[in-house]
């Protein structure tokens, strides 16, 4: 075959060897934007699934106290999460009798482990002990200020101190975790035992922990809460 020069030497642009060398350049942008948008989307298809951890950390209510641990509030939790979409895992990090100084001492401890959030539960063990709400307010200001430090979006649910207190204890209590929530940015969950509290058919015979319905009835409220919890971890990992 033979390729027409012209004045220049070159090819000239009509000629084969020009074609075949046009034909080459455009082969590979299209074989490099192929790739390109394959590998765009493997990415997005990875970050649209990435699993999620998130750390429960509590108390009885938490840990599932007289429930089996299939009943209990972070599994419940967990299976609630995945039904409507969400790749997550909570992990159990409740403990029967603890106060807010204990959470306070295991935190650090499991942090070692990433989360990529965190449901803070603590206080209801404070109250029933008529510890003095000063003392439970540092403890959950120093576990805010950690899990903020460290950028972990947190859901804070509240307690509501015993009535038998009385009403100046009750004030001091109530007002602690939503001027924490406030001062730190982190979302509330005003009562942690809203709608289960005082109700017969949704508390052990104790009356004081939630039966698996009565954690049923928690879980479908904090649904939303933590997965605007997931949607806050998500934005915080891109920066």
């Amino acid at each position: 075959m033979q390729c027409r020069i012209n004045r220049s030497g070159r090819p000239h642009p009509h000629s084969q060897g020009a074609s075949l060398w046009g034909y080459g350049l455009k082969a590979l942008f299209v074989n490099a934007l192929m790739v390109i948008l394959i590998f765009g989307f493997r990415v997005s298809a990875v970050g649209a699934t990435e699993s999620k951890t998130i750390l429960a950390l509590g108390d009885s209510l938490t840990a599932g106290y007289g429930l089996e641990q299939n009943k209990a509030f972070p599994v419940q939790l967990e299976a609630a999460l995945r039904a409507v979409g969400a790749n997550v895992t909570i992990v159990n990090a409740g403990v029967s009798g603890d106060t807010s100084a204990g959470g306070r001492s295991r935190l650090e401890w499991l942090l070692t482990s990433p989360v990529d959030g965190v449901i803070v539960e603590l206080g209801a063990n404070d109250g029933l002990r008529g510890l003095n709400p000063a003392e439970t307010r540092t403890n959950l200001d120093w576990i805010l200020a950690t899990l903020t430090k460290r950028n972990i979006p947190v859901l804070l649910s509240g307690m509501l101190a015993p009535p038998n207190l009385g009403a100046d204890y009750g004030a001091e209590f109530n007002s602690i975790y939503p001027d924490l929530a406030q001062k730190y940015g982190v979302t509330l969950d005003t009562f942690f035992l809203e709608g289960v509290a005082a109700n017969p058919d949704l508390n052990q015979r104790d009356g004081i922990h939630p039966n698996a319905d009565g954690v049923a009835v928690i879980v479908e409220r904090l649904v939303p809460h933590v997965q605007k919890l997931l949607n806050s971890s998500h934005r915080k990992s891109e920066k």
